[in-house]
């Protein structure tokens, strides 16, 4: 059984930054997603998930890639803590939301929500003005 389980959530102003964790655990965890892809997802109230930030693996290394238009949130792997990680900068209230942690079985961008398999349970993120 594969687990998905983020941390670092919290209460914290505008303008400052925040790390996000994911930690992969089970019994085959990483062989299931240390060459695929996988992804930060958030959801504010009343709206849909979205992706903010996704990677895949390719040629030894991983990929990053995100939504974001304006650079602010970017994710990272530690393949020896077997550790996904969102970086989010310079925040703000509109970042306030639930952040999860998610993977699929194929190692291809997507950012659908609908494409991956397994999710964490989240971390709230509230940004204050």
């Amino acid at each position: 059984q594969v687990r998905l389980s983020e941390s670092g959530g919290g209460l914290v102003q505008a303008g400052t930054s925040l790390r996000l964790s994911c930690e992969i655990s089970g019994s085959t965890s990483w062989r299931t997603f240390d060459q695929n892809a996988m992804a930060w997802f958030r959801q504010a109230p009343g709206k849909a998930r979205e992706c903010v930030a996704l990677s895949l693996y390719g040629g030894g290394s991983f990929t990053y890639y995100s939504d974001s238009k304006d650079g602010r949130f970017t994710t990272s792997r530690d393949h020896t803590k077997k550790t996904l990680y969102l970086e989010m900068n310079n925040l703000t209230p509109d970042d306030t939301a639930i952040y999860y942690c998610a993977g699929r079985t194929l190692n291809s961008k997507t950012y659908n929500a609908g494409d991956y398999q397994y999710w964490g349970r989240g971390t709230q993120v509230t940004v204050s003005e």
